[in-house]
C-alpha cells in the first residue's frame, strides 16, 4: 500500500486566476477536493490521507474522509515537506496537488504500478500531446517538445522521503530561477538546456541529468491518462470540468 499526500494549500505560489482556496471550490455542489480524495480511496493500491492546507476550513468538510489534515506552510513545497513528515518512514508516497478533479482511480493505479516497475526514487507521469489533446480538444496546456515526442506533464509524484529531503533545496532554487534563464542554465546545465530549446533532447537524457544533480534515479512515467495532469486554473477550466462530468469520461470534450 502507498499512502498520498494532496496539497490542499492557498499559498501566493498557487499562480491560480480563480479566487478563494481552489481544493474547496465546489464543482456540482461537491468540493474539488473530494473528487481526488474519492479516487485515491477507489484505488486498491493506496493506503492512508494526508491532506495539507488551511485545516480550519478543511476540517469541517473532509474531516470524516481523510486520515490526517496538517495545518499549511508558506509555500507548496513547505506543505509538501509537511505531508511528508507523516510517513517519513515509507519507502514511497505520492504527492498530488487538489486542482485535478478528473483524476481516476485507473489513472492512479496504472501511475503506481508503472513507477514500482521501474524501480526508481523519484516517478512524474508525462503525457504525449495527442493523447491529450484527442481527450480533451481545444484546451491549451504547456508542452515541451523531446525527440521521443511532445509532452506535457502530470499533477501527481511518486518519491521516496529520503530522497524529497535532499531534493528539496534544488527544487526551490529551480522555482526561484524559472524566470532567469541563465541562472537555471547553471542549475541543469547549459548542453540539456540547449537541447531542450532546440527539442532535441530526450527523456532519458533528463532522467540522467536529474539523476547526476541529485545521486538519485530519476524516471518519467508515460501516462496513457490525460486527466492526471489536466488541472483547474481559470473558469474555462471549470466549465472544462463540467463538460466532462456531463457527457461521461469515455467520451472527449
Amino acid at each position: 500500500m502507498l499512502n498520498a499526500i494532496i496539497l490542499a494549500g492557498d499559498n501566493e505560489d498557487d499562480h491560480s486566476a480563480l479566487e478563494g482556496n481552489k481544493a474547496l471550490m465546489l464543482i456540482d455542489d461537491k468540493p474539488m477536493i473530494e473528487y481526488i480524495i474519492d479516487a485515491l480511496r477507489a484505488a486498491p493500491h493506496v493506503g492512508k490521507i494526508s491532506v495539507v492546507g488551511p485545516a480550519e476550513e478543511l476540517e469541517p468538510v473532509i474531516g470524516d474522509k481523510v486520515d490526517y489534515i496538517i495545518p499549511q506552510g508558506s509555500s507548496m513545497l513547505e506543505n509538501a515537506s509537511r505531508g511528508i513528515e507523516v510517513f517519513a518512514s515509507d519507502e514511497h508516497v505520492l504527492i498530488l496537488t487538489s486542482d485535478i478533479p478528473m483524476i481516476t482511480p485507473e489513472a492512479i493505479e496504472d501511475f503506481i504500478k508503472r513507477s514500482e516497475d521501474v524501480k526508481a526514487d523519484f516517478c512524474y507521469p508525462i503525457v504525449n500531446k495527442e493523447i491529450n489533446e484527442k481527450r480533451f480538444p481545444g484546451v491549451k496546456r504547456t508542452y515541451v517538445k523531446l525527440k521521443d515526442g511532445t509532452f506535457t506533464g502530470g499533477n501527481i509524484i511518486y518519491i521516496s522521503p529520503a530522497v524529497f529531503k535532499r531534493c528539496k533545496d534544488f527544487a526551490e532554487k529551480l522555482i526561484e530561477f524559472r524566470k532567469e534563464p541563465i541562472k537555471t542554465a547553471r542549475l541543469l546545465g547549459i548542453g540539456l538546456l540547449i537541447k531542450l530549446v532546440l527539442g532535441i533532447g530526450t527523456i532519458q537524457q533528463i532522467e540522467q541529468r536529474f539523476g547526476q544533480i541529485l545521486n538519485i534515479t530519476a524516471k518519467a512515467i508515460i501516462s496513457d491518462y490525460p486527466e492526471i495532469g489536466n488541472d483547474v486554473d481559470k473558469p474555462n477550466d471549470i466549465e472544462m470540468v463540467m463538460k466532462y462530468f456531463a457527457q461521461g469520461k469515455s467520451q472527449p470534450i
